[in-house]
């Protein structure tokens, strides 16, 4: 089993940043990807972005290109999203996800951590 906790959600204003992490522990694994998605109030879980665990490649929604960065470190086993130029409908909770490339689908999830920018 891999572990996943996200942490450094909080209350922001338009146009601020802020960095989550989300730290691995367990069973982890060297070739995968980790992401991160989002789910607002009342609306489906929306990938975000997501990075390749070895080669560092990467991949976002269009809706965050260009203003938030996924990142990895690979000794802390800890994956980060930086995000700037906040809006509010960046509002939600964010979770970080984990999987190996012979998955289907994300396994294991965090237990999320709220993002809230107020106008």
């Amino acid at each position: 089993q891999v572990q996943l906790v996200e942490s450094g959600g909080g209350l922001v204003q338009t146009g601020d940043s802020l960095r989550l992490s989300c730290s691995a522990s367990g069973r982890t694994f060297n070739s995968g990807r980790m992401a991160w998605f989002r789910q607002a109030p009342g609306k489906e879980r929306e990938f975000v972005a997501d990075i390749n665990w070895s080669s560092g490649s990467t991949d976002y929604a269009d809706s965050v290109k260009g203003r938030f960065t996924i990142s990895r470190d690979n000794a802390k086993n800890t994956v980060y999203l930086q995000m700037i130029n906040l809006k509010p409908e960046d509002t939600a909770v964010y979770y970080c996800a984990a999987k190996r490339f012979s998955d289907y689908r994300y396994l294991y999830w965090g237990q999320g951590t709220q993002v809230t920018v107020s106008s």
